[in-house]
Parts: structure tokens; sequence; C-alpha cells
């Protein structure tokens, strides 16, 4: 196995490291009771976790057959992000073979970051009831960066923050969003396919698909090796 010091690793969290469709579809579940609308199954809603709060709730809102006012949504916004906050860990799961897998690849020389569109708070107070905080050397939710993904500033800057090089980092996430981040730094990414998309992950355009963190590491080296080989061919980006 190479050495991989001066990699950095950057994370997706909902859908990546962490089942979070529970927790947040029961905070949805509850402002839908709330106003007498039915709740969502979490398995017919998965499809609407990862693009945020209020995209969430609009589309909780219309699939539980209720119109959408935007002259709600501050107030909705509000009393969904409370009442998450109350239940951020109640059933969330860390995904089979994360820890480990982290483990290893911190042990391996890797710096190791979260870029997430989920607000700062939130993603710490998960990770810190789930025991994840200490692995990570920045965690950055979209408050924490100038743009958030799919803009490539999110990843460059969580990497710098982290004491990372962008033009020597990898993506690690669920979603069209993470790939097209990931594509605007220019920087190889890793899609999990049991993460939070509607697009089927396979046809997300990444450069690798892992069925579970027991072949992340693999995927990690066939790219470094990739890029190490042709750093032109393989969209290499200096650090600016």
């Amino acid at each position: 196995m190479q050495d991989l010091s001066g990699w950095t690793i950057a994370f997706d969290l909902d859908g990546t490291l962490v089942e979070t469709a529970p927790d947040l579809i029961g905070t949805l579940n509850r402002l839908l009771a709330a106003r007498g609308l039915p709740p969502r199954p979490v398995e017919a809603a998965r499809h609407l976790v990862g693009h945020g709060a209020v995209a969430l709730l609009k589309d909780g809102f219309r699939e539980a057959g209720a119109a959408w006012d935007e002259a709600e949504q501050p107030a909705l916004l509000k009393a969904f992000l409370d009442d998450y906050l109350a239940h951020i860990c109640d059933h969330s799961q860390v995904y089979p073979g994360v820890e480990a897998a982290l483990d290893r690849l911190a042990a391996r020389g890797a710096i190791l970051c979260v870029a997430t569109n989920k607000p700062t708070y939130l993603s710490l107070a998960l990770f810190e009831r789930l025991g994840l905080t200490a692995r990570f050397a920045a965690i950055c939710g979209a408050d924490a960066v100038s743009a958030r993904k799919p803009d490539a500033a999110h990843i460059r800057e969580t990497a710098l923050k982290a004491g990372g090089d962008p033009g020597r980092t990898l993506m690690v996430g669920d979603s069209i969003t993470d790939v097209s981040a990931a594509r605007a730094t220019g920087v190889p990414v890793i899609v999990t396919t049991f993460g939070y998309t509607e697009i089927p992950a396979k046809d997300l355009g990444g450069d690798a698909l892992i069925d579970g963190y027991g072949e992340l590491e693999a995927a990690v080296d066939s790219l470094v090796a990739a890029r190490l080989a042709s750093p032109i061919s393989a969209g290499y980006v200096p650090a600016s």
C-alpha cells in the first residue's frame, strides 16, 4: 500500500458517512403531523434527503398533498432545525465499516475532512454523538465556506482548512452535488451506492463506485495511482 501523506480525502456526510434519513424524515413528519398532514414513510422519502432542509420541507409538504406557502418558510425552517437538533441522533447510524476505514486511511498519512451542505453546527452535534469528530481535521458545512457544493470553493476551502492541498484531494460522496463539486474542483470522486440520490449511483459520473467501506481503500489507492501516473490526463489542478 502506498503512502498517502500529502493527500486529502473529503467526505460528504448525509448518505456517505452516516445514515441520517430516519431522523431528518422524523423531523419532517412531526411538522407534517402538527398540521394534520400524513407522514412520509422513511423508505419512500429517502430521495428527499440531501438537498437541504428547505428542499426537504417543500418536497415533503408537496408529497403529503399540501400547498407550499413561501411566507411560512422562515418559521417552518426554524421549527425544522430546532426539532432536528433535538432529535439529531435518535436513529442515525454510521455506515458499517466507516470508523475502521477512516482509521486505516489516517494511519497511512491521509488528511481526512468533511465537506457537507449540512450546517456546521448540526454536523458537529451529530459527529459528537457518534464519536466521529476527532477523526477529521476540518468539518465544513455550507456556512463555513464562501460557496456551497456544487461550487468548487467548498471542497477547495475545506481541504485548505484541514491543512491539505486542494490539488491532491479526493472527494467521497453520494449525489450529483458531490460529483459536480469534484468536477468543478478538478479532483477525482468516489461515489457510494447506498446514499441519497434520485439518479442511480452508477450514472452519476464518478471515478469509482463503492458498495461499502471495505472497498474504500482500494478505490482511493487506484485513483491516487492514476493521478500520480498521469496528473494531466487525470485532471490535476495545482493548488493556487
